[in-house]
């Protein structure tokens, strides 16, 4: 059992409400209504471009040579890979790039995002690491809970969203951090422990509301 194992304990309910939210069960059975989908993916484009800015300072943070180089890598990843895919993957639901580019982040989307770049300014790598594992964790524990229930064949661009995060690839990305964080809170000490478990709670908890924000099609009132 390492430092994330025992911090996921305390927080096991909200984890299970994340893979009972009718967002996440309506991609798996493909009953989501197709305006909540585009307004999550439009959504999560607005939040990769500060999560991106969060794994730039990461890698600046990283006091070892290796971590310093993996979150560079994914930095690149994200930038240059994944938004290109995310661009190809919106116009299959008639979403331009134009639009992507002009999405105005939710509220959810904004606290989400701000915490991540509040904690790299305020925080040690430490605690940005285990604020930065519960999307790339999260994503992959909601794959493999859907992946295992069947693919919804009626509804292939949901399929092909939760293969995605099925992937090789991705699993591995995900078990990388998981490993990062296991590592730095086995040599934190009691107070940078505690700050890293609020940190990854904190995380989960914004992980939740931002399902809830797709589902309920959040924006700015007025």
């Amino acid at each position: 059992m390492g430092f994330i194992s025992d911090i996921e304990a305390q927080i096991q309910s909200i984890r299970d409400a994340i893979l009972a939210h009718p967002f996440v069960t309506g991609v798996g059975d493909g009953t989501l209504p197709v305006e909540k989908f585009k307004h999550y993916v439009t959504q999560d484009y607005a939040y990769l471009v500060e999560y991106s800015r969060a794994l730039a300072l990461a890698s600046a943070l990283a006091p070892r040579l290796d971590d310093m180089s993996w979150f560079a890598g994914l930095l690149d990843e994200t930038l240059n890979v994944e938004m290109s895919l995310h661009r190809s993957y919106c116009q299959e639901f008639g979403i331009s790039v134009e639009e992507l580019e002009a999405t105005v982040a939710a509220p959810t989307t904004v606290a989400y995002t701000s915490f991540l770049l509040k904690t790299a300014y305020d925080g040690s790598f430490g605690e940005l690491v285990a604020s930065l594992l519960p999307c790339q964790w999260g994503y992959w524990e909601i794959g493999d809970h859907l992946i295992r229930r069947g693919l919804p064949q009626h509804a292939p661009l949901y399929s092909q969203w939760i293969e995605m995060y099925t992937s090789e690839g991705f699993a591995a990305l995900a078990q990388h951090i998981r490993d990062m964080a296991d590592r730095l809170g086995a040599e934190a000490g009691p107070a940078e422990l505690t700050a890293m478990g609020e940190a990854y709670m904190e995380s989960v908890r914004l992980e939740c509301r931002f399902w809830d924000m797709a589902y309920n099609l959040e924006g700015w009132k007025g």
